[in-house]
């Protein structure tokens, strides 16, 4: 029985009490939402040491960051030191993007490493595999694709992207269109190239009730992928878009009568005025599918920077009532990245969902930052650290930059604006 058909059932399993007792809302809350769809735990019955997460309406904004191997770093190890790197920056999903090495095994270690979410792209890897088994990546058949998913699935991954929208149909609107990037989405240019080579449908649309069946025995959570995302501000929001989540909405109908959970995946490059009506746009027609957004990102110039640029569109997909941001970090559109960058993506991401939180009135999101601003008020330094995003950043610049004795802090020194006005308004502050 999955999620959705035991809160249905009227049942709130222990995966809906642990995301309640997170969310510091009712059990109950979160029962309704996933019976409605509204709310989705992804939570593979084979993903054993998962902490279960809530992903949707009345939820904090949650993020994931994307690590995996290429045909240029095919490592895994290397890939399981981002792993612990995103267990400690917070992260509330991690996805495996892998494309070289030994995929299978790197899945398995992660999944068995990870205590969040795991999310995979099957198609990577089906379309690898025939690659090396006929020579010509194109040859895949629709039982290749479905094998590697139900491989995935059997391996304990919460949540599948699959690209179920992108049809002969749309394809043919996104022809008459015309775009500057046509397809950047890699799962989406793989069915592309497959469906115009053979002059076939999509297998993943033509064969849904096979994938939902999949997805029904081992509760795994379909992430229906936009394959028609924007790779510029001048695609954004154009008609082979919308087209493709027009269909996405009705496929997400059919997950909920098989009693599949389902969200939805949303932009890409996106100009900041047009974010809210995405975000409209798709709530509207998914009938409140949780929102899972790229970025997303609110320029195309700042190679180098493209963490903040996805920050800044995250906070305002996340406010207009986007569920889930999947981070976006320094190396974007220039290569693999460190260690470093998966950790400045995540804080990146969880600012912009935090900021987010404060909008959408999350619980606990505002009485954070009024902590914060009261042991800045008392100059409780070590209270600031505590109540930070990122405190082992905090501890660190405040380490290197202030004497040990130093009551404020070096960039005000004497002239500390709080001792100043406390000591007029006889409420000295408390130095720690």
């Amino acid at each position: 029985m999955t999620q959705m058909l035991a809160a249905r059932a009227g049942e709130i399993t222990p995966a809906m009490r642990r995301v309640a007792e997170k969310e510091k809302v009712s059990p109950e809350f979160i029962r309704a939402g996933v019976a409605a769809g509204t709310i989705v735990i992804p939570a593979n019955i084979n993903h054993k040491s998962l902490d279960p997460v809530g992903y949707g309406r009345g939820l904090k904004t949650k993020v994931n960051a994307n690590i995996g191997t290429s045909t240029s770093f095919p490592d895994i190890e290397k890939e399981l030191d981002k792993l612990k790197v995103v267990l400690e920056a917070g992260a509330d999903a991690v996805m495996d993007l892998s494309t070289g090495g030994d995929i299978d095994r790197g899945r398995r270690r992660i999944i068995a490493e990870s205590t969040i979410t795991v999310g995979t792209v099957p198609i990577y890897q089906a379309f690898l595999e025939n690659r090396e088994k006929r020579g010509n990546m194109i040859e895949m058949s629709a039982d290749d694709l479905f094998e590697v998913i139900e491989r995935h699935c059997a391996d304990g991954v919460d949540f599948i992207t699959v690209h179920c929208g992108v049809t002969l149909e749309v394809l043919k609107r996104l022809k008459g269109q015309g775009r500057i990037t046509d397809i950047v989405s890699r799962g989406g240019s793989f069915l592309t190239g497959w469906m115009l080579h053979h002059g076939k449908e999509n297998p993943l649309y033509e064969q849904y009730d096979r994938l939902l069946d999949i997805c029904l025995k081992y509760d795994v959570t379909l992430s229906l992928g936009d394959g028609l995302r924007p790779g510029c501000l001048a695609d954004a929001t154009d008609r082979s878009q919308i087209q493709e989540l027009i269909i996405l909405g009705e496929l997400v109908d059919r997950a909920r009568a098989k009693g599949v959970q389902a969200m939805v995946e949303g932009p890409g490059h996106v100009p900041l005025d047009q974010i809210a009506a995405n975000i409209q746009i798709q709530k509207t027609i998914c009938k409140g599918a949780p929102f899972y957004v790229l970025g997303p990102l609110v320029t195309d110039i700042a190679p180098g920077y493209d963490h903040i640029t996805a920050a800044i569109g995250g906070t305002v997909a996340a406010a207009a009532g986007a569920d889930f941001l999947c981070y976006v970090t320094p190396s974007e559109h220039l290569g693999l990245p460190t260690l470093e960058d998966v950790r400045e993506g995540i804080m990146a991401s969880r600012l912009a969902a935090h900021a987010a939180d404060i909008v959408k009135g999350v619980p606990g999101a505002m009485e954070w930052d009024r902590e914060m601003a009261k042991a800045r008020k008392a100059l409780d330094w070590q209270k600031q650290i505590n109540l930070a995003l990122d405190p082992q950043k905090a501890a660190k610049i405040r380490r290197e930059r202030n004497p040990e004795d130093h009551e404020a802090c070096t960039m005000c020194g004497d002239f500390c604006a709080m001792r100043i006005v406390a000591q007029y308004l006889g409420k000295e502050p408390e130095f720690c």
